[in-house]
Order: C-alpha cells, then structure tokens, then sequence
C-alpha cells in the first residue's frame, strides 16, 4: 500500500459532506483498497518508488490545512495571465479558480459535478484522484479557437505539506483544431505532491497541439497522466518539458483507434542533484494504415536520476503500421544514472517499426573543433549541452510560450557547473 492511509482517507473524504461526486469518490475508495498503489513490486514502476509521496498524502490528511498564496506564484500568474497570448484556466492548489473561458467562441467549459461526464479509474493513481478532488474540468471543442487554451496547475505549500489532485477532461470535435498548454509549477519550501489526470478525446480528421511544461519547486513531488484517443484521421503533436520537481513520474498514453489517425511527441527532461525524473510512453496501434513517432532526450548531471520506457503495441490487423521510438541522453557526471527501456510489441505483419536508445557524453571531436575556434573549455562544453536541448526546443509545436520556455531552459541549464570532458 506504501504507507497511504485509507482509513484516514476515508475519514476525510466523509468529512467533506454530501456531494454531486460521492459515487465517483465511493467507487476510487474501493478501487484503492483493492489495488493499493503502485509499488517497486510492478514492472512499471520498478525504478520509481512512491512511499515518499504517500506519506505527504497521510500528512497533508493529517492536517489539511489551506494553503498560503506565495508571492512567486502569484507573480507568475500575472506574467502569464498579462502576456495575452493564451487563454487560461487556472487550477490552484487542487481548485478550480476560474469558471471557464469567457467569450471564447467554440469552447465550452462544464464542472465535473455538474454530473453529465463520468470519468473512468483506470489507474490506482486516477482513483486516488477522484478520491480526492474537489472538481474536475470537461472542456468540449466543437471549432477552432482563434488563441490557444492553456491550464495553468499551479500549487503553493510555504506553509504546511500541500497535496492537490486535479482532472481535466478535454474532448475536440472533428475537424476542429485546437492549441493545448498544460503548465505545472509550484513554490514553497515544504513538501507538496501533485497528482494531475488528463484526458483527451480526438474526434476524425481534428489536429491537437500540445505543449506541457513541467517547472515545479526542487522540493515537490508530481505525478501525472494523460490519455489521449485518436480516431480517423486525427493528428496528435505534442512536446513536454520536465525540468523542475524532486520526484516526477509522467505516463503518456496515446490510443490510435482508427486508421489515418498520427502521434508524434518529443519530450526533453533536465535532471540534476536529488531530482528523479520518469518518463513512461505507450502508443497503441489498433489498426492500420497509423503511424506514431516518440523521441525523448535527456540531459543528466550531478546525482540524477531518470527512467526513460517508451513502448509501441501493434495489435493484430493493425497492418501498414509504422511506428518509430527513440531516447538520447547526456550523462554530464559520473554520478547520473539512466535507465531506459524501448519496447516493440507486433502482432501484424506489414509494419514498419524501429526504436533505439543512446547514451553518452559530450562529442570530443566537436569539443575539440569548438576549442579550436577560441571558445574556452567550460563555453564550448555549455554550447554543445545547449544545442543538444535545442532540437527538442525547436520542436514545439505552439509559438505562444516559445520565448518563455527558452527563459527556463537558459535559466535550467546555467544550474550545470564543471562539466567534466570525460566521466
């Protein structure tokens, strides 16, 4: 069980009083004392452990106190919010802070208790979610915004341990095009977890655009998961970016039902001292002609660690598939570690399928050529890093956050001192 506390959870859960999800809340209960959480016991979580952030759950049960505003927080909601390139929704400490999107033409933005959806507990994770939120969000896009929709997940915990769980529902009619932002950070130096479940709907011939950022506090633990459906047609693109968080474990799964329907996702993650970052991606092929192509890098320096497990399942009859996987990583100190993992399942014959990891250092050739040029040791060693990040960068299928992003990363990436030449 990982030291979750069911009885005080239930405890709470009661305490809350009558509520339009108290089905929703009876049936994750069950499902935990069923199945617990996961454990290092479970192939996929082998390499990640969350007794840590089960005890910030029974703490924060202990004493669910609200949180305190932080002012960094609050500053990066006025930055974001005051840029006007994307429409936001703001999810705080686990509430739903803003109704929905005003005057937005297209879009229509339902509470979860307002009881027309009802989400599936797919996952232990999920049901201690339903368990435990306050609400959830169902966004319906029936045509194309003329701005991207951004949910902004932000936390604060200065003051206590914190503990917010949120779920968003997003479902895109066909043909319609639509720019997604998930944005997660957090501030405060006590211990927080968030645990955040997603899930997209792509109805024929719509496109998605996706872009999550993931740039919580050093000291905060995140887990989170999105489930995304892709039917005829449908085009899924997406990049994410990881570089913040103590404990981070992110499952993608992307479910292409019909044919024509194409994912293509890039993620890029910086790991360094005490950070420990997971990566699961599982692309389903049902049917045939569908393709997908993954490509994740990372960047490890100090005492990282990071768990990269990209898998692709052809299902029998998924003939004309063609599916491509990869993971690229830098290892900047003799004390990183990665362990990385792709995987291919085929079960039809006329396929197209490759994967392939690597993991090195820095090129001493292109070291060499740089130093050649006058860059001095440290200089030409930062530039090689940055350009190795720079590709996944690129990548990034909506503009909005682009310069913002690269602020981060530029930022993230000055957090790296004495690359050694060799290790």
């Amino acid at each position: 069980m990982n030291g979750l506390d069911l009885t005080r959870l239930k405890e709470h859960v009661s305490g809350q009083g009558p509520s339009a999800l108290d089905t929703i809340r009876e049936r994750a209960i069950a499902s935990l004392e069923s199945d617990g959480l996961p454990s290092t016991r479970h192939e996929d979580w082998k390499y990640t452990d969350l007794s840590g952030v089960a005890r910030i759950s029974d703490a924060w049960l202990a004493n669910p106190a609200a949180p305190i505003s932080t002012t960094a927080a609050d500053s990066l909601l006025a930055a974001l919010v005051d840029d006007g390139e994307v429409d936001w929704l703001l999810l705080r400490n686990g509430n739903i802070e803003t109704a929905g999107v005003k005057e937005l033409a297209g879009v229509t933005v339902s509470r979860l208790s307002d009881g027309a959806h009802k989400p599936e507990l797919t996952t232990p994770l999920a049901a201690l979610n339903a368990a435990l939120i306050s609400d959830g969000l169902v966004i319906d896009i029936e045509s194309t915004p003329e701005r991207p929709l951004g949910l902004l997940f932000l936390d604060d915990a200065a003051d206590s341990p914190g503990l917010s769980q949120t779920r968003v529902d997003i479902r895109i009619a066909a043909e319609a095009s639509a720019e997604l932002i998930e944005y997660h950070a957090s501030f405060g130096d006590n211990e927080h977890y968030g645990n955040a479940v997603l899930t997209l709907e792509v109805a024929a011939a719509a496109t998605v655009r996706h872009l999550r950022v993931q740039n919580r506090s050093r000291a905060h633990s995140q887990t989170q998961r999105l489930d995304v459906r892709l039917a005829r047609d449908a085009r899924f693109l997406s990049a994410s970016f990881d570089l913040g968080g103590k404990l981070t474990r992110n499952d993608l799964d992307v479910d292409l039902v019909e044919a024509g329907a194409h994912a293509e996702f890039r993620g890029l993650y910086l790991s360094g001292d005490g950070q420990h970052m997971d990566n699961h991606a599982r692309v389903d092929h049902r049917v045939g002609p569908a393709s997908s192509r993954q490509e994740y890098r990372g960047i490890l320096f100090g005492r990282a660690r990071a768990v990269w497990n990209g898998k692709a399942v052809v299902h029998e009859g998924a003939d004309g598939t063609d599916a491509e996987q990869a993971n690229h990583n830098l290892l900047l100190s003799e004390h990183a570690e990665i362990d990385t993992k792709p995987e291919l399942e085929i079960y039809a014959e006329d396929v197209r399928c490759s994967h392939g990891t690597t993991v090195g250092q820095l090129d001493e050739k292109a070291l060499f050529y740089l130093r050649s040029r006058g860059l001095a040791a440290d200089d030409a060693r930062r530039l090689l890093v940055r350009a190795f990040a720079a590709e996944t960068l690129q990548s990034v299928p909506i503009p909005a956050l682009t310069d913002h992003l690269g602020g981060i990363l530029e930022h993230r990436l000055a957090d790296i001192k004495d690359i050694p030449l060799n290790v």
